[in-house]
């Protein structure tokens, strides 16, 4: 009981003399909460990046859309999910993986993307990466790989 008391007390809510430091603290304090409640973090994206990090392109099929559009340096299509996979499996077998390191990630009209460089054996690549949000999860729409000089 004391505990609520003390929250209400906080925020000024049932005594009149309160000081201003003490009000400005109540609503930064709600503020916080408030922007911590509405934050949606995007899970799939460390599942995805793990994927491309090993070159591991079962995992990364899990969150492909039905229809994919994927850019390499000498082709760029939309293919289906068995397609997606086949292309991307060649081209990592091609491309032994080394590593991949996000440089920049963030969400638009409730569409998420991430870019970054995929080190391989034989080059580096900047990679692009497009989300949409269906249902309760992030699934991948779009990938390019652009050559990096």
């Amino acid at each position: 009981m004391a505990r609520t008391a003390s929250v209400w007390h906080i925020f000024g809510f049932w005594r009149a003399k309160q000081s201003p430091m003490k009000k400005l603290a109540g609503w930064v304090l709600a503020l916080t909460a408030l922007i911590l409640v509405s934050y949606r973090s995007f899970d799939n994206l460390d599942a995805v990046v793990t994927a491309i990090r090993s070159g591991n392109v079962n995992q990364l099929s899990s969150f492909f859309d039905s229809r994919v559009d994927i850019s390499l340096p000498d082709k760029a299509d939309t293919y289906s999910r068995a397609q997606a996979e086949m292309v991307l499996s060649d081209f990592f077998n091609t491309n032994s993986v080394l590593n991949f390191k996000i440089a920049q990630q963030g969400e638009s009209g409730g569409n998420s993307y991430c870019t970054g460089t995929l080190f391989t054996r034989s080059g580096n690549f900047r990679t692009t990466m497009f989300f949409r949000q269906k249902g309760d999860r992030h699934i991948l729409q779009e990938i390019r790989f652009q050559a990096v000089d």
